[in-house]
């Protein structure tokens, strides 16, 4: 049972969180977190978001990013998963040039080729009912790992992962869900916006157990 007390505290450190993260030129996150949430996604969507969490899992946020086009690139932009997977090792061997961690890319791959063969419709359906478990049928997509995969195409959930975790933690909350869903209930925001405004604020603050 949350207490008035910690909802209070949860809602001041949301609102310090979301001037930070403004005024730190990040605002347009939340803009592209909003739209992902009223669209839905694509197959395009869907391939271009889950290499995005298959990179960044263990690596820092920004180090992919750096790299992130060319991979696009050599993954055919990500505009079939037919094409991925009849040229997945091109796709590799052209990608590994810039990233070098072998067993990503060939995730990458096996994805679109379970896209591929599985058909995007039916994929979509398995994932319209239950996005979370659904999602950890494909490699390097695990139980935190498919939270932060299942925001990005545009389910209204929080990630659970090291950075929202701390925060939670040191707010006296469980993990980053029920934080989340605190502030959302107190504000009306959606659980997604204020997962990407703590996570990034997380990020910018080099330690998060000293929040308030």
């Amino acid at each position: 049972m949350t207490s008035s007390r910690q909802t209070a505290r949860a809602l001041s450190l949301y609102e310090q969180a979301e001037s930070r993260v403004r005024s730190a030129g990040f605002g347009w996150e939340m803009e592209w977190q909003r739209r992902r949430l009223d669209e839905g996604f694509t197959e395009q969507d869907f391939l271009r978001e889950a290499a995005w969490v298959v990179l960044c899992s263990g690596f820092r946020e920004s180090v992919v990013r750096n790299v992130f086009d060319y991979i696009s690139l050599c993954f055919c932009d990500w505009q079939s998963s037919e094409e991925i997977s009849l040229n997945k090792q091109m796709c590799i061997e052209t990608a590994i040039s810039r990233f070098r961690n072998r067993r990503k890319l060939v995730a990458i791959a096996q994805i679109a080729d379970i896209v591929f063969k599985s058909g995007f419709p039916r994929v979509s359906a398995r994932l319209s009912a239950d996005p979370v478990a659904a999602l950890q049928i494909f490699p390097f997509i695990g139980p935190t790992t498919s939270w932060h995969l299942a925001k990005n195409l545009g389910f209204d959930v929080a990630k659970n992962d090291r950075h929202l975790a701390r925060l939670a933690s040191a707010n006296g909350y469980d993990d980053a869900h029920s934080l989340c869903r605190v502030i959302s209930k107190a504000t009306g925001e959606q659980v997604g916006i204020i997962d990407i405004v703590l996570w990034r604020y997380a990020v910018l603050c080099s330690r998060p157990s000293h929040f308030p």
